[in-house]
């Protein structure tokens, strides 16, 4: 009788294990809009890469696409998320608008995000294995 609720416990935390990747895709912040609040730990200013227009993404779970802009031109791009797992896909068309250096390094970091967290203060945050990659935080869905 014992060795049988150590099966029935041991099932259940299987059971609870199996599952806990949809639990976290299920978290996965879709179809909220996300702008650029900073690069890396120690990175430079997004402001002082983005005088005029901060980058932001929308994930959207339809289509699972990344939609938005990265900084002067727009972004789409497909996305695959299993659990805290992430990855960007090759972006699709956009304009050919010069914005500087900043829109060609946040496009370049996109490709490199492998894993995604939301911090305790909401912040959604893209790594590169444990390196932090950029952070953004909750805006306004553009109209």
């Amino acid at each position: 009788m014992k060795s049988l609720r150590i099966l029935g416990v041991l099932a259940g935390l299987l059971i609870a294990a199996c599952g806990g990747s949809k639990i976290q895709q299920d978290l996965f912040p879709y179809n909220q809009a996300w702008e650029l609040a900073y690069l890396g730990s120690s990175g430079p200013e997004p402001d002082a890469l983005f005088p005029d227009r901060k980058p932001y993404l929308i994930f959207e779970a339809d289509s699972k696409k990344a939609m938005g802009n990265s900084g002067c031109n727009g972004y789409a791009a497909p996305i695959e998320v299993s659990g805290a797992s992430l990855s960007f896909g090759t972006p699709g068309p956009s304009t050919l608008m010069y914005c500087g250096e900043g829109e060609g390094l946040f496009r370049e970091m996109l490709q490199q995000a492998d894993l995604w967290e939301l911090t305790a203060d909401g912040k959604l945050q893209l790594l590169h294995g444990e390196i932090l990659l950029m952070g953004f935080r909750k805006i306004p869905n553009p109209e």
